[in-house]
């Protein structure tokens, strides 16, 4: 069911048994779990079914630190949320993601990944993806060209990636949600104060507003932030009427510890000879899984770095890209990803043969997750929107750690590339100076925000419990990366939405 939260009576009151404020990846998929279950869901979207600039600037926000996108920029505001512009690539965390790494201040989960397995596979079949496997073996014998490098494996072995073709959830999940009895679709309903009882023990109902003036109330059982780390964070530390600090923030952690990736060019392989390097290139037009270069457990301990993974592009072809942080300089998010993809395809098509065993010399380019960092975070900005709502302020801080592991990384991949007889690696200039352990400013990131609202049974440690809920908070719950304590190598979205599903699983046993 649909309503338009612009035609309903000023001061309307909604009251249902869930409510999922936000209707992106995690709020869509938790609703999908809800339908028919004879409960009634309230799925709140700030924005329309279509791209609207006015709702659109109710992201902006401002930065400082290292060099990051615009806010504007890098969420999209409407049903469907940011799937509107994903990429589609999927692959889970590693077992060692979840684990506390004495290298690594502030690591570990109070889950493992064995607890999301299950959920994984859920996840799966919403991208449209048909395997959860991602094993190289598994795809070889699907696929015989997928030859790996003959490197040591106990040192460097090949991560898998599937990529979904992508999934639109604005699109493909539109009309089993609108055609729902019991998911009650709220559109330009946009959440601007959470209100709890005087003990802030519990959540009694949402403000929500619109351009057109008019305000509303939400009351549920329970209420689910899926709004995507910068807003979940930004609307609990808004909300400050019970709460002087605001929801959930009593021990200053919400909005603390925000990552991304950190993807940027590092290095360029030079083979020694052709070698075939289907498995470790992506063609559009097959979507054909593929793989990334990652270190092992026990080098990564050995070593003292971070997780993380290179990417092969043919020299040919990346010397023609237009750098992300240059690509995502433009306010309009869906003119920004345009010509990215544009840019990408063309390049590609001009350059790229489909078989590449000519190609000897390649781009390799790093995602390594980011170390926590209590200092990198979201504020609260003097300015407000246009709902009078204060903006975020993000304060993006990276580590010494961040560097180094890139190094090191490559340092050691190159190492075995040279004990393999397979070729050489030369660091980009910026990785030279092992004492200079500042970032430069093309550095990029993945629009992967995670971490503003991390996981832990400790509250002193974190915003969330193991089941998502917040601490003190009986009825409120948070979905999506914020929840992260850490955030991995690979792009969150399979996991931020296989984590929404255990929750939601949670929730309905209650």
């Amino acid at each position: 069911m649909h309503i338009d939260a612009r035609e309903l009576d000023n001061n309307t009151i909604i009251e249902g048994d869930l409510c999922i404020v936000g209707a992106g990846a995690a709020g869509i998929s938790m609703a999908l779990d809800w339908n028919k279950s004879g409960k009634k869901v309230i799925l709140l979207e700030g924005g329309g079914f279509e791209y609207n600039s006015e709702i659109q600037d109710l992201y902006s926000g401002n930065s400082t630190g290292q060099r990051y996108y615009p806010l504007r920029s890098c969420r999209l505001h409407l049903f469907g949320g940011t799937t509107g512009h994903w990429g589609g690539m999927c692959a889970p965390f590693d077992p060692i993601d979840f684990k506390i790494r004495s290298w690594v201040p502030d690591s570990g989960w109070p889950i493992a990944l064995d607890d999301l397995v299950p959920f994984y596979g859920k996840a799966q079949k919403l991208f449209e993806l048909d395997s959860y496997n991602y094993d190289l073996q598994y795809w070889q014998e699907k696929y015989p060209g997928l030859t790996p490098f003959p490197l040591d494996k106990d040192v460097i072995w090949s991560k898998m990636w599937q990529f979904s073709p992508p999934t639109r959830f604005g699109k493909t999940y539109k009309e089993t949600i609108v055609k729902s009895a019991n998911i009650h679709l709220y559109t330009y309903a946009n959440l601007t104060n959470i209100i709890a009882n005087d003990q802030v023990s519990g959540i009694k109902q949402l403000i929500v507003k619109n351009h057109n003036g008019k305000t509303h109330k939400v009351r549920a059982k329970n209420f689910v932030l899926a709004c995507g780390a910068i807003q979940n964070a930004r609307m609990l530390l808004a909300s400050r009427g019970q709460a002087k600090k605001g929801i959930g923030n009593d021990k200053d952690l919400v909005g603390r510890y925000f990552m991304e990736h950190l993807e940027i060019k590092s290095a360029e392989l030079w083979l020694k000879k052709p070698f075939s390097t289907e498995l470790y290139t992506f063609d559009y037009s097959t979507r054909k899984p593929r793989a990334e270069l990652a270190l092992s457990k026990g080098i990564q301990e050995e070593a003292g770095i971070l997780n993380g993974s290179a990417s092969l592009t043919p020299l040919a072809i990346a010397k023609k890209q237009t750098p992300l942080i240059d690509v995502w300089s433009n306010e309009d998010p869906r003119k920004s990803f345009d010509k990215l993809v544009a840019n990408f395809r063309e390049s590609r098509e001009k350059n790229y043969a489909r078989k590449d065993d000519g190609n000897r010399a390649f781009e390799l380019f790093t995602r390594m997750e980011q170390a926590p960092n209590r200092n990198s975070r979201i504020m609260l900005s003097r300015e407000k929107d246009a709902l009078g709502v204060p903006r975020p302020q993000l304060h993006w801080e990276l580590t010494e750690l961040d560097k180094y592991s890139i190094r090191k990384m490559y340092h050691i991949l190159g190492e075995q590339m040279g004990k393999a007889s397979v070729g050489r690696i030369k660091l980009e200039e910026f990785l030279w100076d092992k004492n200079d352990h500042s970032m430069p400013e093309q550095l990029g990131g993945g629009w992967h925000h995670m971490g503003t609202t991390r996981m832990s049974e400790d509250r002193k440690k974190g915003v969330v419990d193991a089941n998502c809920k917040v601490h003190g908070i009986s009825n409120l719950f948070i979905a999506g990366s914020g929840c992260f304590s850490t955030a991995g190598a690979p792009n969150p979205t399979l996991t931020l939405v296989a984590l929404s599903l255990r929750l939601s699983d949670y929730l309905k046993t209650s």
